[in-house]
């Protein structure tokens, strides 16, 4: 883990711990039938735990046949039981896994017996949270726990276990130790300046920080690919009444998602669907079509398509190309600021050759939903606007919090080589550097707060 120099003006990172007289358990398995439910406890009083419910505390990580106990000793429940003794568990405390029959009334009553043993219900993201605070993991890990579990794609489960591994944190930490030894040397030219050291016109300090540039660019540049297989792309399907839309979104998700029907305004509130585009989830929102109506239903569906394009990454503006009288208008419903992609289609009406269509009003992608001609010109059009290149072996999985970090560190680089060039201000580059240093930190949590914490694992499921 890397060390700061001394921080002029700043107080230290904020030092956070786990409260170490609570134990914790949550069902670490979904809820519900199933064959199997696990039962994770986490904390110090583990050991008296298992005497209590157990009879005996179970050899360390070996699973081990046992009768669960209740309350008078009444027998819940046989399973398996296994014990990994603190530090060498996932949340560097004491942890009991309990493997029982998957039936809810049996791990209610299995949590209500460790409730009145004094274990309180684990948050979400309670152990990986203690993982980190215990410094089993770093932010980023731990980050990818719940990523790998959400993975909605082979690349993004083999990008996320690529950072639960520390590919990425290695990659920061890495940045983070040129910087550091950047700093040092700026910093030692600063406090002693009887030394005689001129690093304002030493070459080396310039070559460092546009190293600096060149590693933080690539690195930015991967996290944006692994972010978009986390966050994926939102694209509305907006047009007119019977464009094509609900075609064109059972043939983007190859299921019927939607119904299909020649009645106008047939899609009254929003069908979503996920699909899959070389890992990248792409969020799809089939809308109401675009039109008067004096339906209150069919007025409140067109309002919702209204606010779906407003948040969208992309629209996609569904044109039937029998009729394409209707462009301009619709053209000037679309939100401002909102990217707006003309998607003609029904080509297999009109003959129109299928794909990239480039004129002097709009540019768009020409499909025929019903045969799926240009729908592949389609898929390589959204992805190029989000800038998405399929993830190679080195890919990892990030979070927009990563990119913006990245781009502040980035930045504050830049700032400090405008300092050194133009104003010859050696503690102004030393304070850019400093802040650079301090957003690299942010991403591993090596500088982190209390709130950025709940908010991140709050977002957890609980278990884990």
């Amino acid at each position: 883990m890397a060390h700061y120099p001394r921080d002029r003006g700043q107080g230290q990172p904020l030092a956070l711990s786990v409260d170490s007289s609570t134990t914790i358990a949550a069902l670490a398995t979904p809820a519900g039938l199933g064959g199997i439910a696990i039962v994770r406890i986490s904390g110090p009083a583990v050991p008296a735990i298992a005497q209590a419910v157990l009879g005996h505390l179970p050899p360390p990580r070996l699973a081990t046949a046992a009768s669960f106990r209740g309350d008078r000793d009444m027998p819940v429940d046989h399973g398996l039981a296994i014990y990994f003794p603190a530090p060498r568990s996932f949340t560097g405390e004491h942890v009991l896994e309990l493997h029982a029959h998957g039936a809810p009334v049996v791990v209610d009553m299995l949590l209500q017996r460790l409730n009145a043993l004094g274990v309180r219900l684990a948050r979400p993201g309670e152990f990986s949270e203690r993982a980190f605070l215990n410094g089993k993991l770093d932010l980023v890990q731990a980050e990818a726990v719940a990523d790998l579990i959400s993975a909605g794609s082979e690349t993004a489960a083999r990008s996320a276990l690529r950072s639960l591994q520390g590919e990425f944190s290695r990659r920061v930490r890495a940045i983070a130790e040129m910087m550091l030894q950047l700093r040092t040397y700026v910093e030692a030219a600063i406090d002693f300046p009887e030394d005689e050291v001129d690093f304002l016109a030493d070459e080396t300090v310039v070559a460092e920080l546009n190293a600096l540039l060149v590693s933080l660019d690539t690195l930015l540049a991967q996290a944006h690919q692994g972010c978009l297989l986390q966050a994926g792309m939102t694209l509305t399907l907006a047009g007119a009444p019977n464009a094509g839309k609900s075609s064109l979104l059972n043939a983007l998700a190859r299921e019927d998602a939607a119904i299909v029907s020649p009645i106008p305004g047939t899609t009254r509130d929003i069908v979503r669907s996920r699909v899959d585009l070389d890992g990248m989830p792409v969020y799809v929102l089939d809308t109401a079509g675009l039109r008067v109506s004096a339906d209150p239903i069919e007025h409140e569906g067109v309002q919702r398509a209204h606010a779906a394009m407003t948040h969208a990454d992309r629209v996609l503006l569904v044109i039937d190309d029998t009729q394409t009288d209707s462009l301009v208008e619709l053209r000037a419903q679309m939100p401002a600021g909102s990217h707006v992609t003309v998607v003609y289609n029904k080509i297999d009406l009109t003959g129109r050759v299928p794909g990239l269509v480039s004129a002097e009003s709009s540019h768009g992608v020409a499909v025929s939903a019903t045969t799926g001609a240009g729908l592949d010109a389609l898929r390589e059009h959204l992805k190029q606007c989000m800038g998405f290149v399929p993830a190679g072996e080195g890919g990892f999985i990030a979070r927009r919090r990563h990119v913006d970090a990245l781009t502040r560190a980035r930045d504050h680089v830049i700032q400090g080589q405008t300092q050194l060039s133009d104003h010859r201000a050696g503690e102004l580059l030393a304070e850019e550097l400093r802040r650079s240093h301090r957003a690299l930190g942010e991403i591993t949590g090596e500088v982190s707060s209390e709130d950025l914490l709940g908010r991140i694992f709050a977002s957890f499921c609980i278990g884990k």
